[in-house]
């Protein structure tokens, strides 16, 4: 029995005075009113009205259950509508997580403008390398690149960064004539995976030729922003994203080699837990996120996803 439906019968029966009356305004047939009632004093054990073909009268029990219905329903009544105008409110607290290169250099420096859109809203940032599971530490959104940990999770992309070499003003003079197939590896600084000591290669394709190279330059990260201040003071070169060096380029502080050259891309998805509703605090972050990258990068939302270690593909929905 629906307790709550019982008890929204009842007080309606007792408004309208009457069982007819009470079943035409809740559109519904005067035996459905009726069976509501009588199930409703069965489960309590109790009769509630005493009633005639003219009258209804509340028994002792019925004055007594009459009032707290009324204070339920309206409480019931409150919450819904509060839950409605939360569920419209851009407010709370946002969890977020990132990869600390997307984090320090593009998403850390766009928040503050993200806080001043929408003074009710809090954000927490969590600066990781490692995937966690988004609901054991919920997490509201995260953003991965290329992959997901989970089949259940939703990965909307966002930006598909392509590779470039790059160097101070300077370095790139000094080297102007060497090409990826005479560059030496000295120059190359490299960035290294967490749990590597060996700097990731780099490739350059261009028509059927296909250049790797392995960078044995003086310094190593595992931090994408510290390789580029490396390169900035003139150290060597660095193999990127182009998201993160975008703004020196812009500003002569780096400049490109072998723009001619094809390297490898990394798509960015801002990716949530699969549930019917996203909250519009999660909505105006991933609708926040073009404006950080360039949206004319963004890629088809049909775009594969690797799920887990054993690189199934998935389609993104």
């Amino acid at each position: 029995m629906d307790k709550l439906w019982a008890m929204e019968v009842f007080v309606r029966v007792m408004e309208c005075g009457s069982f007819s009356r009470a079943a035409e305004s809740l559109d519904l047939a005067n035996a459905t009113v009726t069976s509501s009632l009588r199930n409703l004093e069965k489960h309590l054990g109790v009769t509630l009205i005493q009633r005639n073909t003219r009258h209804l009268r509340l028994t002792e029990e019925g004055d007594l259950f009459l009032p707290r219905c009324l204070e339920i329903l309206k409480s019931v009544a409150q919450l819904e509508s509060d839950v409605k105008i939360h569920a419209t409110e851009i407010a709370g607290l946002l969890r977020v997580e990132s990869p600390f290169a997307i984090g320090q250099t593009l998403l850390c420096p766009a928040l503050p403008e993200l806080a001043r859109r929408h003074p009710g809203l809090s954000v927490s940032v969590n600066l990781t390398n490692e995937p966690h599971s988004l609901i054991e530490r919920a997490t509201d959104v995260a953003i991965r690149m290329d992959r997901v940990e989970d089949a259940d999770l939703v990965a909307r992309p966002i930006y598909e960064a392509r590779y470039i070499v790059c160097g101070a003003p300077a370095t790139v003079r000094r080297l102007s004539g060497a090409t990826p197939e005479t560059l030496d590896p000295k120059h190359c600084l490299g960035l290294i995976k967490d749990s590597y000591q060996i700097p990731n290669h780099w490739t350059l394709t261009r028509g059927d030729e296909h250049i790797v190279i392995r960078p044995q330059g003086a310094l190593n990260f595992n931090n994408t922003e510290a390789l580029i201040q490396a390169a900035l003071q003139e150290v060597g070169l660095i193999y990127v994203l182009d998201v993160f060096v975008a703004d020196a380029i812009a500003e002569g502080r780096l400049l490109q080699m072998f723009p001619d050259w094809e390297t490898a891309t990394r798509t960015f998805h801002a990716v949530t837990v699969k549930s019917r509703f996203a909250s519009p605090k999660v909505r105006a972050f991933i609708d926040f996120l073009p404006e950080i990258f360039d949206v004319r990068r963004r890629p088809d939302v049909r775009t594969p996803v690797a799920v887990g270690p054993d690189r199934r593909k998935r389609r993104v929905p």
